[in-house]
């Protein structure tokens, strides 16, 4: 939520994200071999100290070719054997969706820290069990939905705690990409669909700065291959002000998010969750200010894993850039606009 007003700023201000290479190295395990898994590894390898120590699948040759393309010394066949193993510090999931909340359940139980890849649940039953799993256990945990990690997200931070956006009465924010046949966000039993997939960025952004909703309105359109294929929402914050949100698999669309504010409006150019400029306007013109940083894409990752790091070593149980609860409150909008669309997962 918007902080108290203040002069419009001159500059915008700078990022206060640490040295990702100042992070202390702890021994990370990888429940998953997938395309996330992938990209997780590489950017945390090349921008950190991080060390990768083990990698899991439930099929061991997968496994053992991830580690062996990744320089991983470790690989086991199962969740279970990975959670067993005594050089490892924090488990990063990196499942399908539906696996979620059993590997966490392992992790945890094994007593591993845990950063899982988003969304944390299908829903906020699952987010608020692994929460008070992790809390029960004394361990860390966060989601990873990597965007409130970067350095962008970190400027808009400091602009809405400065109030420098005045009340912010209109948040719109769009992510649509288009897929193919055989991709697996097209498939029924792992809960397909854009909302978990694509919908999280929106639905995430709008909770985090008008607060859980008070009311939605939401209209779904299916897909062929027996998934939900597009949904639109309009969620209402505590105050009044309004969320207009919207997510596709059937089509590429401009992927912006605007933060709309009594004094002035920030613009996210496309794709918004990623790392990439921010314009800020000032409310009936004047100067407009610009924030630039290298579109990096998910070789960005590596900002997520850089703060699990220090928060772990600084004995915290979950992050301030993305707290627990803001990830349950982020799942139960998801929910109700489920509800709305009749949406529902196998599971």
């Amino acid at each position: 939520m918007p902080g108290t007003p203040t002069a419009l700023p001159t500059a915008l201000p700078a990022a206060r994200t640490p040295d990702p290479m100042d992070a202390p190295a702890l021994r990370w395990g990888v429940m998953g071999t997938g395309w996330i898994a992938e990209r997780f590894v590489r950017s945390v390898h090349r921008h950190t100290r991080q060390r990768f120590t083990a990698v899991a699948s439930r099929d061991a040759a997968r496994a053992e070719d991830f580690a062996g393309r990744h320089g991983v010394p470790g690989s086991y066949g199962s969740y279970e054997d990975l959670a067993a193993a005594p050089d490892v510090d924090v488990v990063y999931i990196a499942t399908e969706h539906t696996a979620h909340l059993a590997c966490a359940r392992i992790a945890l139980e094994g007593g591993k820290h845990i950063l899982v890849e988003k969304p944390i649940g299908l829903d906020a039953a699952q987010a608020a069990e692994i929460a008070e799993l992790a809390t029960g256990q004394g361990l860390f945990c966060a989601e990873a939905l990597w965007t409130f990690f970067l350095p962008k997200f970190d400027v808009i931070r400091q602009l809405l705690d400065s109030g420098a956006l005045g009340e912010i009465h209109t948040v719109l924010a769009d992510l649509g990409e288009y897929f193919t046949a055989e991709h697996r966000i097209l498939r029924p039993e792992l809960a397909g669909g854009p909302l978990l997939d694509l919908g999280t960025y929106p639905v995430s952004l709008a909770t985090w700065v008008l607060g859980a909703p008070a009311e939605t309105l939401a209209s779904g359109q299916p897909h062929p291959a027996g998934v939900n294929g597009q949904t639109s929402a309009i969620l209402r914050g505590p105050q009044g002000s309004q969320a207009v949100l919207h997510t596709t698999l059937f089509s590429d669309t401009p992927t912006t998010a605007t933060l709309a504010g009594s004094r002035a409006t920030l613009s996210l150019p496309g794709p918004f969750y990623q790392p990439g400029d921010l314009v800020l306007t000032p409310s009936g013109g004047g100067t407009q200010l610009t924030y630039t940083e290298p579109r990096t894409a998910h070789d960005a990752l590596y900002y997520e894993a850089a703060e699990v790091a220090r928060c772990i070593a600084a004995g915290l149980r979950e992050t301030p850039l993305r707290p627990l609860e803001d990830s349950v409150v982020t799942l139960r909008a998801m929910d109700e606009i489920r509800r709305l669309c009749g949406i529902t997962f196998d599971q």
